[in-house]
């Protein structure tokens, strides 16, 4: 977006989220019909379940109608989701509350904030051993600083450190240091909390 474009959608914000609004109440019926579907219902059985008439249900999913609030909560009731999700309306409020996780190399990792550059923060889950190859040592810029919270994780740092972590510990080390962390156990995942500095931001832990 150039910068008058942001401009102009500053200016107006409430011209912006009107056209979101109405994108959100266009699609509604598709996906009132989908849901129905989905649950293999007729028209006439999601009528006896919400008290909906038929044709009432039928211009709804063909957008011929809008729902209003009467009618979305015994639809939410039905097919048992909340009634944003119901609509699929855009999420509100703090966007680091709807991060979603992202699998990279056989981990997953969920972000805890959202920013470009800087210190980033991770929960990243590793698997079980067995589910994954052991990779090789790696080498990078920055800092790194995790916690466990559940689960064991091993970390090997250059040729001479290869620690066993357990619940509750914390660790930090200097990612140019070849180094490789993983999860021991053949069943169960590990959980931890990493932060990371890319370049080379560390921790300040204070005792009280």
């Amino acid at each position: 977006m150039s910068e008058p474009e942001a401009s102009e959608a500053l200016e107006d914000p409430e011209g912006t989220d009107r056209n979101g609004d109405q994108v959100v109440l266009d699609d509604v019926g598709v996906r009132l019909r989908r849901l129905r579907k989905q649950a293999v219902l007729t028209l006439t059985e999601l009528a006896q379940l919400t008290g909906i008439t038929p044709s009432t249900l039928s211009r709804l999913e063909t957008g011929r109608v809008q729902p209003n609030l009467g009618q979305l909560l015994p639809l939410s009731r039905v097919h048992r989701l909340p009634i944003d999700e119901l609509v699929n309306a855009p999420r509100v409020g703090d966007p680091r509350v709807h991060l979603h996780p992202v699998r990279r190399f056989g981990l997953t990792f969920v972000p805890l904030i959202r920013r470009a550059g800087g210190v980033q923060a991770y929960k990243v889950v590793y698997p079980p051993a067995r589910t994954l190859p052991t990779p090789g040592m790696r080498t990078h810029e920055g800092h790194e600083w995790f916690y466990v919270l559940s689960g064991t994780v091993r970390l090997v740092l250059g040729t001479e450190e290869d620690l066993l972590l357990q619940a509750g510990e914390a660790i930090e080390f200097d990612t140019r240091t070849p180094h490789w962390i993983g999860n021991p156990a053949e069943r169960e995942p590990a959980e931890v909390i990493a932060v990371f500095g890319t370049q080379g931001e560390r921790v300040r832990l204070h005792e009280s």
